[in-house]
């Protein structure tokens, strides 16, 4: 659900405003309302942002830099300058690394020479040329016409000629232009460039166990100065500028305490409720179930806040749904098991999931994977076991039951979510705008009831349904408009619910399909392992523990990530867009 907020404007005179400003953030529960062409002027506000942008790029590029000799001093030691010229030299060093390593690459193929032999033969006047050729390509007739030498012959031909300054070379072969210096000088440079280098990774390494934390320290300080000057200019000057109107939202918990706090300055405030035109920000507040889910809600977008908050209605059935998709109950008992593993496999995903979600998904996926009897790939119900054969008896679901399970869910959900949505356009706009949505609920429950229980659509009740179901879908879907409007209106949706609808429910299917593929997978892997170990006995059996860990740690990996995304596509694709969800809902933040 979405806390109720209140509207505070306050009016403070501007020789107090920047001391008002400094209690109203120890207040702390003051969300104030951002006026942004005031903040864009402010040249101050912005070369703090740009600062505090530079700041957190250098702690992401020294964080991995630290060694256990961080310190805890929060005293700047060392300036942005001083890590922008650690950074420049090490930058030349390894550019220069990188020109000398191709450089060496180049006259590796010719061996180690003294170009100072190649200037002393120029000096006499002979000219050395140095070519290449594929082996097909050489001439023999290029060493007794030009003195030709091969240097080497490995993939290609690497040759030289000795030919007077002035004679014309007629050599068809690709000629080089090698650097001016010898393999042995181009190791010697490498070696001491290399050394260089590692001496400004020491450098660096040193900078940041001396700044990491200083640097973090500033850069917090820095958000909240931007924070401070934000929120002051966000202030709207009257009467000459000498009052100054600021505004916010906090939530219904807190306005007693606020008011409290506020009776003792010298300010003037009034709280009003929220109008229809205001944007009032969202601050979830759900149970501790929902609760866990609400990092699914931030990843789409917030609620508006005359609307649902979906949290609580999807929650139950995406921990169904990825239940379905895993679909091993040794999957499930092994993320119970190894539960902090789990959690910062599942917060890799999303930061904000926490270990009591991962061992919700854990339970929902030893109960659904109780309805195949996989574990970790094997059979559990082929167990000559009897409380093994009771379970199967009472649960075994084959494929055809669990595909037809996975279409009666996805029907379950997407009219669910129509129920939902005629509750939002009730609370939103009143009864009548939610008629139409009422119309397709009964005509859909009551063509699905009628044909699973055999009732024929002549029966009274039935007709009288179907007809108070058309009225809704053509003639009341939208208050106070033509009926003709009405009716092309109601055509319409019976041509999005008959090409949507059908394609909405299929969806669902993937329910069924990855959690077949996962267990195919497992069946492949744990073949593998018994089917390619050698007969070795020690050596068997390690291959075979090998085989089985990694394939299923693959396994759990990637059916993991499907499950978590696939259920994410149907919640909020399918059942948002029958909810009639529409979100944009800005988050609640407080000024403190």
């Amino acid at each position: 659900m979405i806390q109720k907020m209140q509207k505070i404007s306050f009016l403070i005179f501007h020789k107090e405003y920047e001391d008002f400003l400094k209690r109203l953030r120890e207040i702390g529960v003051v969300h104030v309302i951002e006026k942004q062409q005031g903040v864009s002027a402010d040249e101050s506000l912005q070369r703090n942002i740009n600062l505090h942008a530079r700041y957190n790029a250098v702690i992401a590029a020294i964080s991995p830099l630290t060694t256990d000799n961080i310190s805890a001093n929060t005293d700047i030691c060392g300036s942005l300058d001083e890590y922008d010229n650690l950074i420049a030299e090490k930058n030349q060093v390894e550019r220069s690394i990188m020109q000398l390593s191709q450089e060496r690459e180049l006259l590796k193929p010719w061996g180690n020479f003294s170009y100072e032999q190649i200037v002393k033969l120029e000096n006499a006047g002979y000219k050395i040329n140095f070519f290449v050729c594929e082996k097909k390509a050489f001439d023999d007739e290029w060493i007794s016409m030009y003195n030709a030498t091969i240097i080497n012959a490995d993939k290609k031909i690497y040759f030289i000629t000795v030919t007077p300054a002035l004679q014309d070379l007629q050599i068809s072969a690709e000629q080089q232009t090698l650097p001016k210096k010898s393999l042995y000088d181009i190791d010697n440079e490498l070696a001491e460039l290399n050394s260089s280098l590692e001496s400004y990774k020491l450098s660096l390494s040193q900078f940041a166990d001396a700044n990491l934390n200083a640097f973090i320290a500033y850069s917090n300080q820095l958000q909240r100065n931007i924070d401070f000057t934000n929120v002051q200019l966000n202030g709207e000057g009257l009467a000459e500028g000498k009052l100054i109107l600021l505004q916010g939202w906090i939530p219904v918990s807190n306005v007693e305490s606020v008011k409290q706090e506020l009776e003792k300055e010298r300010v003037y405030y009034d709280i009003e409720q929220p109008t229809p035109e205001d944007n009032v920000p969202i601050l979830l507040s759900n149970n501790k179930f929902a609760k866990l889910f609400e990092p699914l809600t931030h990843l789409y977008m917030l609620p508006q806040y005359n609307e649902l908050d979906l949290t609580l209605f999807f929650a139950p059935f995406f921990m169904v749904f990825f239940g379905l998709c895993l679909g091993d109950m040794g999957y499930g008992l092994l993320m119970i098991v190894a539960l902090p593993i789990f959690t910062k496999l599942f917060q890799l995903i999303n930061p904000n999931f926490t270990k009591w979600l991962v061992v919700l998904f854990g339970l929902s996926t030893i109960i659904c994977g109780s309805l195949s009897g996989a574990f970790f790939g094997f059979s559990l119900y082929d167990l000559d076991i009897s409380f093994v054969k009771s379970m199967k008896e009472l649960l075994y679901t084959d494929n055809s039951k669990m595909f037809t399970l996975s279409l009666i869910i996805g029907v379950v959900q997407i009219l669910f979510g129509m129920i939902l949505k005629a509750i939002n356009l009730t609370i939103q706009c009143g009864f009548k705008s939610a008629l139409g949505t009422i119309g397709w609920l009964i005509l859909l429950l009551t063509i699905g009831v009628c044909s699973l229980i055999g009732v024929s659509f002549s029966n009274p009740i039935v007709t009288a349904l179907l007809v108070i179901a058309l009225i809704g879908i053509f003639l009341l879907n939208s208050p106070g408009k033509n009926i003709f409007l009405n009716i092309g209106l109601g055509v319409w949706d019976t041509y999005n619910m008959a090409t949507g609808l059908l394609g909405d429910v299929l969806s669902y299917v993937r329910l069924f399909a990855l959690g077949l593929s996962g267990g195919i997978l497992a069946n492949v892997f744990n073949q593998m392992a018994t089917g390619m170990s050698p007969d070795v006995p020690v050596v068997g059996f390690i291959v075979t523990v090998l085989i089985f860990l990694i394939g299923h740690g693959l396994n759990i990996f990637m059916n993991i990530l499907g499950a978590i995304v696939h259920p994410m596509r149907l919640t909020f694709v399918e059942f948002f867009k029958n909810s009639g969800y529409s979100g944009g809902g800005v988050g609640y933040n407080p000024f403190k």
